[in-house]
């Protein structure tokens, strides 16, 4: 007895793929494209405050886990808002489920423990933050980049528990 192979979906609806650029005005005013522009906001003022300031040991891997997740986070961000998702072989069939473990695993998970390794180097250095300290402190930078993180960790929660309520009503498209 020969096998049927199961049905395919097809991917969720995008603009055509050959017409001519146009925004995906819907995403933008989406909640998940409105926590992207935050991500990205936020996730910028992370590395730009850890890359401007001297920085050395574990503060190498927050700086790579935050630009990594951003630079990913902006490929996502720029395919969905021009609606051309379906271009990207085996994941713009389930793009929901892309942005859903991106959400969760990498962006959670790097910027939670980039936040923790800035939260820690801050705490080295509080004691720069006496008055009367004359040499050059790095402490409000590093909690600068700890409160940036923490709150961009937390914004990429709130657009995975969207991606993942979504899923759980069966829908399959982002908007």
């Amino acid at each position: 007895m020969a096998r049927t192979a199961p049905p395919t979906v097809p991917p969720p609806p995008g603009p055509p793929a050959r017409g001519s650029l146009s925004l995906h005005r819907a995403y933008l005013r989406s909640p998940l494209g409105l926590l992207r522009l935050g991500q990205l906001a936020l996730g910028a003022a992370f590395w730009v405050t850890v890359a401007a300031h001297k920085y050395e040991g574990a503060a190498h891997f927050a700086l790579f886990a935050a630009v990594l997740v951003w630079l990913l986070t902006l490929a996502l961000f720029g395919l969905s808002l021009l609606g051309r998702w379906e271009l990207v072989p085996w994941l713009g069939s389930r793009w929901l489920l892309t942005n859903l473990v991106h959400d969760l695993a990498l962006g959670v998970g790097l910027y939670a423990a980039a936040t923790g390794i800035m939260g820690h180097k801050a705490k080295q250095r509080s004691f720069c933050n006496l008055p009367g300290y004359s040499q050059h402190c790095l402490y409000s930078a590093y909690l600068s980049a700890s409160i940036c993180g923490g709150i961009t960790a937390c914004l990429y929660l709130f657009s995975g528990l969207y991606c993942l309520s979504r899923r759980c009503q069966d829908q399959r498209d982002i908007i």
